[in-house]
């Protein structure tokens, strides 16, 4: 299915529905800040990483559509390969040099599309934010596109990386204001990688000490 193609944006829409049916369902699922997302052009959307589930989860809350980046090695389970390829996952090999990831993930945003990285690399060991590895939100400066801090809170204890099967719970994603092109330039490269953190940080103590008021 052609990326872009009327056909690949029609079944992205339908993919994206069912997940949000299947998400709700599931666990006690709540969106916030979904007004903070820019809703047209290229935007590097950079998240915490608690589980599994992350992905979904904040495509799902997502007001657009939204690629992503996952390993290579996903690709090779049919038919799941070819559903995380039709709704236009980008396959990385982590095993191999990160600018296969990093030229992939410029392309798409000079493309316009949103799409969804996390610096952090790995899931969560115990569900706190862990430290972000540089490198994946210096693209943005490139490609002159915002980035779009988003946390997600429950999700650890939904699906830790000791389970093997997701338990209902309470989950939590908030989009928090974007960073825009002209603030991303008058950082230093160490300065943007920590204000980005900060930013996801922020957001996600939010969903942690306020998530009464989202």
């Amino acid at each position: 299915m052609q990326a872009g193609s009327f056909a690949q944006r029609l079944w992205y829409r339908l993919c994206k529905y069912l997940v949000r049916i299947a998400l709700s369902v599931m666990f006690r699922l709540r969106y916030s800040g979904t007004g903070n997302v820019p809703r047209s052009g290229g935007v590097l959307v950079v998240s915490n990483h608690q589980s599994h589930l992350d992905p979904p989860l904040v495509g799902a809350g997502f007001p657009r559509q939204m690629t992503f980046l996952a390993r290579v090695t996903l690709f090779r389970f049919s038919p799941f390969g070819w559903l995380i390829a039709s709704v236009g996952a980008i396959p990385i090999n982590r095993e191999g040099s990160a600018l296969s990831g990093i030229r992939a993930t410029l392309q798409a945003l000079q493309r316009g599309n949103a799409v969804l990285v996390f610096p952090e690399g790995t899931r969560s060991r115990d569900g706190n934010l862990g430290t972000f590895k540089p490198g994946l939100t210096l693209v943005a400066r490139r490609a002159k596109v915002p980035i779009q801090p988003v946390a997600v809170e429950g999700a650890y204890h939904a699906w830790p990386r000791s389970a093997s099967l997701p338990r209902s719970g309470d989950i939590r994603v908030h989009y928090g204001p974007p960073l825009l092109p002209d603030q991303i330039a008058a950082c230093s490269d160490e300065e943007l990688s920590a204000l980005v953190e900060q930013r996801v940080r922020e957001c996600f103590e939010r969903l942690r000490t306020r998530p009464d008021s989202l």
